[in-house]
């Protein structure tokens, strides 16, 4: 599924680890776009920074920190990232809220996350958020869904823009 990710954009990604999204995310956003990662796992800042190093992505900017603590820019984000991500926050209405000081008014975000079903892969079962839970709880942080799609066999995929 296209989520948007284009020359020229700023990608936000929170809670980027090791950059398994944010360097794809640098490779297709280009010279001219940027990508801003954040995540609380210094050691996984360091080895996302020494790959983003090795292929010269100059785009790429990350930070070790709380997503509920940090806000890394004000409205300039074209699409705000959650890969995998969103259970894990200790306060993730605040993640979200943060999230849409961070976006453009015509940026979007993007919820990637573990389908709430028995299986072998991913968390506990019982810290996930089904669609229903993760889309209550982003149009409590001020978005409007846009739609929300299955995302093969594990996961599923919320895109929503910020209320006026």
């Amino acid at each position: 599924m296209d989520i948007g990710v284009r020359p020229g954009i700023t990608f936000v990604d929170l809670g980027c680890s090791d950059g398994f999204f944010a360097l794809p995310a640098a490779r297709l956003v280009g010279k001219e776009g940027r990508v801003l990662g954040l995540d609380a796992d210094p050691e996984a800042i360091r080895r996302l920074r020494q790959r983003a190093l090795k292929e010269n992505l100059i785009n790429l900017k990350v930070e070790t920190g709380m997503a509920e603590e940090r806000v890394l820019c004000d409205s300039c984000a074209d699409l705000v990232f959650l890969g995998i991500v969103l259970h894990d926050f200790k306060d993730p209405r605040r993640v979200l809220s943060n999230a849409k000081m961070m976006l453009k008014p015509t940026g979007r975000l993007v919820d990637l996350d573990w389908k709430k079903e028995p299986m072998q892969l991913g968390p506990p079962l019982k810290i996930r958020f089904d669609e229903n839970e993760a889309s209550e709880l982003i149009k409590s942080a001020g978005f409007e869904i846009g739609e929300i799609k299955k995302q093969g066999a594990y996961q599923y995929l919320i895109l929503a823009t910020p209320k006026p």
